[in-house]
Order: C-alpha cells, then structure tokens, then sequence
C-alpha cells in the first residue's frame, strides 16, 4: 500500500515553496518559533542539524515540532520542512543534506523496500524496517510514535451507534442495505485496497449477499468525508485515520479488528553518522514520539488544514502546551 499522504490538504500558502537544487535541498520557508527548554538546558549546544519534512501538513507540523525543540535543546538548526513530495525529502537525507525527517513504517516497507507481506504487528513492522534501512542505508529508524497514519473507514457517530457498529466486523454482521460505502478510485482499484478488504471481512463485491456494486459510491477523496457525515449516500467512507476532518465532523472511525491494514506509525529517521555525533538526539526525539497519538494528530491537523493556522505556530503552542519548551 502506498502512505496515505497526498490526499491530505496542502499546507497553507503561508509556507514558501521548497525545492531541489543542484546543491541540495534548498528552501525558502525555513521558520519556527526559537525558545529554549526549561531550566535552560541545551544538551545539542554546538550542534548542526538539518531538519526536513515532506510537504503534506502532518509532514511539516512533524518537521516544525522537531526543528522547534531541537532549537531549544541548542542546536543549531537549518528548517528545510516542505520538501514537495516523498522523493525529494527521502534523497536529501540519503545524499546527506539533511539530518532528520520523519517517516512511516508502510512508507519504509512498501515504497522504498518493495514489499508485499503485509506485518499487521506495528512493533515488528518498526524492527523489519529499521534493520533493512540501518543496514542499506545506515539511516536509524527511531523507536515509533503511537499515532498511525493509514487507511480505515468511518462512520457519522450517530450512524455508529444507530447501527451499533464500532469494528468492520460489525459492518460485515449488518443487513446487506445498510452495507454502503465511499470509497475514491484509487482505493477502489488498488491490489491490497476496497476488494481484498471486503474479502478478508467475508462481503464480497459484487455479490448479492456481500457487497453489491450498487452499494458502492466512487468519488473525490476530499468529498467522502462530508458525504460520510451525512451518512448520504454511504453509511461508511473511507477516510485516513490522522485527518483533521475526522475529529472536526465527529466521525467514529471503525476498529480493523483482522488487521487488514499495513501500519503507517510515524518514526524519526535520523542518519547514523549523525545520531553516533549526537546520541542525546534519542532522548530528545523520543520525548516528542512517546507523546504522538492518532487522536492528537487529528487535533493538530486540523487546527492547519481546517482552522488556517501556520504549522509553526501549531508546533511551538503543542510544544508549550507539553511544557517541553519556554
């Protein structure tokens, strides 16, 4: 499965264009807010750091948060957050211009390794990835986070509870009319997507007693989710479990209780040569890892995509809010 990254909303225009040049990754919208950690420690005084992010909003909010704080424990920290698509972020950090970027275990696994075996085990995905890349590549894949980006469904709550369901399973129990889904084209068509989804669940598509076509509705992925709160013309969308709109339209997310999804944990990726310079960087970053949820995630997503705000204003407020800066 690819990482469910290019449907979330673009970061506002606030953010300037960041590109590849000959030299590297350059970019133009390389601000955060400067502050210092409590007490006034800095454990990276004299550090040099490169922090890069992709250029989707969870991406930059990541990139933001980490430059943010690893500014405030002394490091010298040049923002290269943006970088427009997986492509440029990932080569700048294997060609070395950039130190630290945080990625997702199914990014790891399908797009940059290859493979198909689906590890529904988030912890062993994490360790079957960072031993490929720690060994092809010498980059660490720091211990995951608690939020997982990837594909689920959802239903309006008042939906949920009506039809009592909080799993796909239940959804499988239900009467064949109330089986409607939303899902985009892509999804629809994918080899590990919609279909083999509602095979493992036992409702097959196109099957009078599973899934018939009629109750499958194709459209934008940007519209599902209103069409989902309506519960009009599906009951159940497809959705990303981090995006802001779920929490902004109260959708309840259903439990993939046969884990056909791949896990998308997001993970810090730092370079060898650098965390061996700086070891503290494993204490620092998983200090903000240890704190990332799914449910935190959506709040702080929206508050970009849905509320307008500037993703470094979101990362120092978070940061503050966590008393991890001042």
């Amino acid at each position: 499965m690819r990482p469910p990254r290019s449907r979330l909303a673009t970061v506002v225009s606030v953010l300037a264009v960041t590109m590849l040049a000959g030299c590297g990754l350059v970019s133009s919208s390389g601000t955060f807010h400067h502050a210092r950690l409590p007490g006034g420690e800095q454990p990276l005084d004299g550090a040099k750091l490169v922090v890069t992010s992709k250029s989707f909003t969870e991406g930059v909010l990541l990139g933001k948060i980490t430059a943010t704080y690893l500014s405030a424990a002394g490091a010298d920290v040049k923002d290269l957050t943006g970088a427009p698509g997986s492509a440029s972020s990932r080569q700048a950090q294997l060609n070395g211009d950039a130190d630290i970027l945080w990625e997702y275990t199914g990014t790891g696994w399908v797009n940059y390794h290859n493979e198909t075996e689906t590890i529904a085990d988030p912890k062993e995905l994490w360790q079957r990835v960072h031993d490929i890349e720690k060994k092809d590549h010498n980059l660490e894949w720091l211990p995951p986070s608690n939020f997982n980006d990837t594909y689920a469904f959802a239903a309006s709550t008042p939906t949920a509870e009506h039809l009592k369901v909080k799993s796909l399973s239940d959804v499988a129990a239900l009467p064949v009319a109330d089986r409607t889904f939303c899902v985009d084209d892509e999804f629809f068509s994918r080899s590990d997507g919609f279909i083999p989804m509602l095979k493992k669940y036992g409702i097959p598509y196109n099957d009078p007693n599973g899934v018939p076509s009629g109750n499958v509705t194709r459209m934008d992925a940007g519209v599902i989710y209103p069409a989902t709160a309506k519960s009009s013309p599906c009951n159940f969308g497809m959705v990303y479990t981090t995006d802001g709109r779920v929490k902004n339209l109260n959708l309840a997310v259903l439990d993939d209780d046969k884990k056909f999804f791949l896990p998308y944990s997001g993970t810090a990726v730092v370079r060898g040569a650098v965390i061996d310079r700086y070891p503290e960087l494993r204490t620092l970053l998983g200090t903000i890892s240890e704190r990332l949820t799914d449910q935190l995630m959506r709040e702080l997503n929206g508050r970009v995509d849905i509320d307008g705000q500037d993703p470094s204003d979101v990362a120092y407020d978070w940061l503050k809010s966590e008393k991890l800066v001042e």
